[in-house]
């Protein structure tokens, strides 16, 4: 028995790239990310999804409402596990100035064993979205579920797929809107599809 995930990151915000949004409140999708989440839904529209689970964060449940009508899913389940990392005094601060922080540097060299503010590391996402599959599986055996999340979040799942350290998570990219498709069975886990761009 079977399940397929589709991880998808939720669709751009205003001035995504340009500053660390992490778990800060209000940061909404904007008029090119609502644009993404329609035609997200349009593309999700085409799977039998059983059920949609969610980060905490606006921009992820702005990204879930589409697909969650067009696949006729009528409760989207909030998941702490599948909430951004939790960056602490780093959020809201621009690229540039992160670019200065001895402890962003050592965040982006040594992601294997460096943390958070927060205190939070790359192998602590991990366990959180691992564990949060597995419990996934068991309930939805030969379905498919969407989980609505974050580039570093899925890309976490993915090094866990491909039997990768987390600190090779810079090797590929989980752009805003992408669908990354992971089918899990007792046999183990196997990647079909890395960021598709609907």
């Amino acid at each position: 028995m079977t399940t397929t995930f589709f991880l998808i990151r939720h669709a751009a915000h205003d001035n995504v790239g340009s500053y660390l949004a992490g778990r800060m409140g209000g940061v909404r999708l904007g008029e090119s990310g609502r644009a993404q989440a329609a035609h997200l839904g349009r593309r999700m529209g085409r799977e039998p999804i059983a059920a949609i689970w969610c980060s905490p964060r606006e921009r992820t449940q702005e990204t879930a409402k589409p697909i969650a009508t067009a696949c006729n899913v009528g409760e989207i389940a909030i998941c702490a596990e599948l909430d951004e990392i939790d960056f602490g005094i780093w959020s809201g601060k621009t690229f540039e100035e992160l670019n200065g922080d001895a402890g962003w540097q050592a965040w982006n060299s040594r992601r294997q064993e460096a943390s958070t503010p927060s205190g939070e590391t790359m192998l602590g996402v991990q366990q959180r979205i691992v564990s949060l599959m597995d419990k996934a599986r068991e309930r939805h055996q030969n379905q498919c579920i969407a989980l609505i999340s974050h580039a570093d979040v899925i890309k976490a799942a993915i090094c866990n797929v491909l039997g990768l350290p987390v600190g090779n998570s810079f090797r590929f990219d989980i752009d805003p809107a992408s669908i990354t498709t992971i089918v899990s069975g007792d046999w183990g886990a196997k990647l079909i599809r890395l960021n598709e761009l609907a």
